[in-house]
């Protein structure tokens, strides 16, 4: 089955000011976050992707057009790449969330947890996996594809594909304009790299 580049969507002022944007609609990326994703576009120029898709959100939408463009593709929104539905959290300042009982709890219990008015984040995994899983039907083993997602759907994707428990999701990190690949096989899957930020310039101080 193929190999699947998952790329979450670049900067946002919601994700530089550190609120949930959610579902949210009429949020698009900001100066960093369009140059995230000409750089993601440039990397991926002459990788055989064969298809692109995308959650329908702008943000990730905007991610997504440049690198379709640059491989001579279109975007192919996919409802199945939204982001979780974090309900009444919606854009809530984080700093004021985690001042709540209930920040404990999708930080170190997330199989147990809704968010309030919204999804389940178990709920959340399954339709992320059966999307990835459409997906990856629908090509041949050798393909290599994109999809542009957002930070929750790409670690929990990789959790399931790696066997780690629901409860330890949110030890992975995945950062705006990262990429993350996997190898999805028939008989087992590989994580081929995690969180690959082109942003990082280790020569800085």
């Amino acid at each position: 089955m193929p190999t699947i580049l998952l790329v979450r969507h670049g900067e946002n002022d919601y994700v530089k000011k550190h609120r949930l944007p959610g579902r949210k609609p009429g949020i698009h990326l900001n100066d960093k976050g369009l140059t995230q994703a000409k750089t993601v576009a440039k990397h991926l120029k002459k990788a055989p992707i064969k298809a692109v898709y995308s959650s329908p959100l702008e943000r990730t939408m905007e991610t997504a057009k440049p690198i379709a463009k640059a491989l001579k593709l279109s975007v192919i929104p996919r409802q199945g790449l939204i982001e979780t539905n974090v309900g009444k959290w919606q854009g809530k300042k984080v700093k004021k969330l985690r001042k709540s009982k209930m920040w404990a709890k999708v930080q170190l219990a997330p199989s147990r947890f809704r968010f309030p008015g919204g999804e389940r984040i178990e709920d959340a995994q399954h339709r992320f996996v059966e999307e990835i899983e459409s997906l990856a039907g629908e090509h041949n083993p050798d393909d290599m594809l994109v999809c542009v997602s957002h930070a929750d759907p790409i670690k929990l994707v990789v959790a399931y594909y790696l066997g780690l428990p629901l409860d330890m999701y949110q030890r992975l990190t995945v950062s705006p304009g990262s990429i993350t690949a996997l190898h999805i096989g028939e008989f087992g899957s590989r994580l081929l790299f995690l969180n690959y930020d082109l942003s990082l310039n280790f020569a800085q101080p």
